[in-house]
Parts: C-alpha cells; structure tokens; sequence
C-alpha cells in the first residue's frame, strides 16, 4: 500500500535534501527507500533506525518528494506526526526526532 502524503511523519527541507544525497551517494536501486522505525534500549525506552531498506511485508509506505519511506505497520503509532529535521553544525551532526508523542527524553539524546 502506498499513501503519497499521508501526514505519518513530516520532514525538514535540511532533512530530504540530506536523505537525497545519502542516497545518491550510496547509490541505492529503485528497491531501496528511507526505513524508519524505533527500537527498544536507551534509558528511555526508544532509539530511532533510519536506514536504506527495502520493503518488507508488514511495512507502511509512503512517499516523500519521490522518495519510498517504509514504517513498520507495528512501529506507525510511535512515529506519528514526528518530524526529522537535519543539523549540521561544529557540535552537532545528524538527524533529529522530533517526536510529539515521546514522554521521557534523557540527556544522552537516545
């Protein structure tokens, strides 16, 4: 099932711009698309995944800017209505996970 612009997770410009080049330099097949999803550890419980995959059975997917994002359909409820934003900077490097739905954060930033 694909859903084009279902509002699961919303993402930066700094995000798909960085999520584009990532996957141009990887030089990923038309199979491939961004994997999202959480994971049990941490202090708080989650950490997030974001990878290259291909699609599974059991996975949401949708589209962002012509790009196949799959979501486990398990993991779709802690991930709703996130937003993934990009930072670089001197201190800070990488992706980051807005999640409205989060309760706990920890300073470790897992």
């Amino acid at each position: 099932m694909t859903l084009e612009n279902k509002n699961i997770i919303n993402f930066t410009k700094n995000a798909i711009d960085e999520i584009k080049y990532l996957y141009d330099v990887g030089k990923y097949t038309c199979n491939f698309g961004l994997r999202l999803g959480v994971k049990g550890g941490g202090c708080s419980g989650f950490s997030y995944i974001i990878d290259f995959d291909t699609k599974k059975e059991q996975d949401v997917e949708f589209a962002i800017e012509g790009l196949k994002v799959y979501i486990d359909k398990s993991q779709e409820l802690y991930l709703y209505n996130c937003q993934i934003d990009f930072k670089e900077g001197l201190e800070n490097r990488g992706f980051i996970f807005n999640n409205p739905n989060a309760t706990d954060t920890c300073g470790c930033g897992i």
